[in-house]
C-alpha cells in the first residue's frame, strides 16, 4: 500500500501511456503495464525503497525496475514548467513573495574537476564550506515552503548564490520584481525573498 491518491496513479500512467506510444512500443512487450510501473515509481518516490526490493515487489529484475524508474523520472520531469512561468503563477495565485534557496545533497565521489578562483584544481562536486561531495540544487518556493520550481543539479563547489547567478534565477527574480511586482530583499536564514 502506498499513500498516495489513485488519481495520481492515472495521471502518470496516461502520461507513461503516451511516452509509449510517441516512441512506438508495442502492446504486450513491456514487462509491466503502464499503471503498475506508474504505481512502482511512486513507491520509488514516496518510500524510497532499495530497487533490488522494489523489483522483487513488481515481479521483475532489478536492470528493469531502474530503466522504469528512470523512464518515470523523465516522464514527469518532461511536466515540469520553466520559471517565468512558475513566477507568473505564483503572482496569480496571489502569493506576496518567493523564496529562493539552495540545498546540498549528498552524492559519490566524481571525477570531474575544476579550477578553483585560486586557481587550483579542484573536485567540482566537493563543497568545502559542508566537506563533503554532494550536488546543488537551487528552489523557488512559495511563501509557505512549496516549491514551484527547481533547477538542474549544479557541482558542489560554487555557493548558491553563485549557481542560483550561473542558472539565470537571480535574473529572473529581478524581471519578476520589475515586471510583475514581487517584493525582493533577504531574509534573517540567508534565503533571497523576492
Amino acid at each position: 500500500m502506498v499513500d498516495v491518491p489513485r488519481e495520481l496513479v492515472q495521471h502518470l500512467a496516461r502520461l507513461l501511456y503516451a511516452q509509449r506510444r510517441a516512441c512506438g512500443t508495442r502492446r504486450g512487450t513491456r514487462a509491466l503495464t503502464c499503471f503498475y510501473q506508474a504505481l512502482m515509481v511512486l513507491v520509488w518516490f514516496r518510500k524510497g525503497e532499495d530497487m533490488t526490493l522494489l523489483a522483487a515487489g513488481f515481479g521483475i529484475s532489478r536492470a528493469t525496475a531502474y530503466r522504469y524508474r528512470d523512464e518515470g523520472v523523465t516522464v514527469l520531469a518532461g511536466q515540469a514548467t520553466d520559471l517565468h512561468t512558475a513566477l507568473r503563477r505564483a503572482v496569480a495565485d496571489g502569493w506576496s513573495h518567493v523564496i529562493l534557496d539552495g540545498k546540498l545533497f549528498d552524492c559519490d565521489r566524481l571525477t570531474e574537476t575544476t579550477l578553483s578562483v585560486k586557481g587550483e584544481v579542484i573536485d567540482a562536486w566537493y563543497s568545502g564550506k559542508h566537506r563533503d561531495f554532494g550536488a546543488n540544487i537551487q528552489a523557488v518556493m512559495r511563501p509557505d515552503g512549496l516549491p514551484i520550481w527547481t533547477s538542474t543539479a549544479m557541482p558542489g563547489h560554487p555557493h548558491d548564490t553563485s549557481c542560483a547567478r550561473g542558472l539565470g534565477i537571480t535574473a529572473a527574480l529581478n524581471w519578476s520584481a520589475a515586471e510583475l511586482g514581487l517584493p525582493k530583499g533577504l531574509n534573517n536564514g540567508g534565503e533571497l525573498r523576492f
